[in-house]
């Protein structure tokens, strides 16, 4: 039985040491980490390998279930892909298992809150945002990447890894915005 750990953040400006830490501190042999949201499983590739990865008896270990997803469909989705896989799927905090039937209950529940959480959030978001608009306050979203700078550099022939690299993102934003110039 191998315990695997799955740390998330959803911006470029996160860290995701403490997950990484407590992870270990689990004894996870294996921590996959990735900066992507967690609202679909789009782009989640650790996720992906780590699934894959799974064996019969592993352990899928996350610090919160949030890291897992926000959608209760996804959450629920992973979970019985890696019991497919003959794995469990461990949350720390709260701590939940599903290595019994009454983890599937507390998950689905927790997976339900989640998203609905994560609709809040969005609602609260929307409500400020016209809120600053209305007042003349609102001055859009800050620009995090440099769009005609990674299309210098590919142009120039540097790679997605290199331009990553140079400008502080990740290689999955590099390919989105060459696809989209495209």
């Amino acid at each position: 039985m191998t315990k695997i750990g799955y740390a998330r953040v959803s911006t470029i400006d996160q860290d995701f040491e403490i997950q990484q830490e407590r992870l270990k501190a689990e004894g996870c042999v294996i921590v996959r980490a990735e900066k992507v949201s967690g609202a679909s499983r789009d782009g989640r590739t650790e996720l992906a390998t780590i699934i894959e990865f799974l064996r019969e008896g592993d352990e899928l270990i996350v610090t919160r279930l949030d890291r897992l997803g926000r959608d209760t469909r996804d959450v629920l989705n992973i979970v019985h892909e890696c019991e497919q896989r003959g794995a469990f799927v461990t949350i720390l905090d709260p701590r939940v298992s599903t290595r019994g039937e009454m983890g599937h209950v507390i998950l689905t529940v927790l997976g339900m809150v989640a998203q609905m959480e994560r609709r809040f959030i969005k609602e609260r978001q929307r409500e400020g945002i016209e809120q600053a608009k209305s007042a003349g306050r609102y001055k859009g979203g800050k620009i995090r990447i440099d769009y005609k700078k990674i299309q210098q550099l590919a142009a120039a022939g540097v790679g997605a890894t290199a331009i990553a690299k140079q400008l502080g993102c990740s290689r999955m934003q590099v390919y989105r915005v060459l696809n989209a110039a495209n």
